[in-house]
């Protein structure tokens, strides 16, 4: 293709994505537009697996096609990431991801309130308290009460979770590029841009509108 060629479709492109952008009221950006030109190319040989059957008693909408795809890929992919997630943890006293990223966002922080560390792993106060409670019985994290709130419980990694936290980052790693799998370099910068700006959409509505009904969301 020539350049001048290149050219002019770029500029379409740009028209194209400055118009929408206008529609929803949100300023152009570099970032988004590289994304928005990386939607408008798909991968050329790349094989993919059908996810729907062919009967035509259901009637799909072809519109919302994409949406639907992402929602069930997201899914597919975390049940994927967990299988692999599984196999690094074998032979670890850390047992599940769920152990893993509660000890991997202490490692970044000198101490942290038990419902921040909640609230930083997207998960219900319950569920996350039986977490913590488990690993402090394993010696991975300690609790002391907070000096500045006296109602507050921090926790904080020990030595032994920090032993062992970079003792399984190796089979970890393993698991990244496994994920990974067949995208390039570029796909996957495009692909954590992407997910960083839905986790943070997402991360607003689980922080202040946990409770709004779906179409209220919508």
């Amino acid at each position: 293709m020539k350049t001048k060629k290149i050219l002019i479709e770029l500029i379409d492109f740009l028209d194209e994505f400055e118009r929408e952008r206008e529609e929803v009221g949100v300023e152009t950006n570099m970032s988004d537009f590289l994304g928005f030109l990386n939607s408008k190319y798909k991968s050329e040989n790349v094989k993919t697996r059908q996810l729907r059957g062919d009967y035509e008693g259901y009637k799909y909408e072809e519109k919302n096609g994409p949406a639907t795809d992402i929602s069930i890929l997201i899914v597919l992919m975390f049940r994927y990431a967990k299988g692999y997630i599984k196999k690094a943890l074998r032979d670890s006293a850390i047992k599940t991801a769920d152990e893993f990223s509660f000890l991997m966002t202490l490692m970044t922080y000198d101490s942290l309130s038990k419902s921040e560390l909640i609230q930083k792993q997207v998960m219900e106060k319950t569920s996350g308290t039986e977490i913590i409670n488990r690993m402090i019985k394993m010696g991975l994290i300690e609790s002391f009460n907070d000096e500045a709130d006296k109602r507050s419980v921090r926790v904080k990694m020990t030595v032994a979770g920090r032993m062992e936290i970079i003792k399984i980052l190796p089979e970890m790693q393993k698991v990244s590029k496994i994920v990974t799998g067949n995208l390039n370099e570029t796909e996957k910068s495009t692909m954590a841009y992407m997910l960083r700006k839905l986790e943070h959409y997402h991360n607003d509505i689980f922080t202040n509108k946990k409770d709004s009904e779906l179409e209220e969301l919508i």
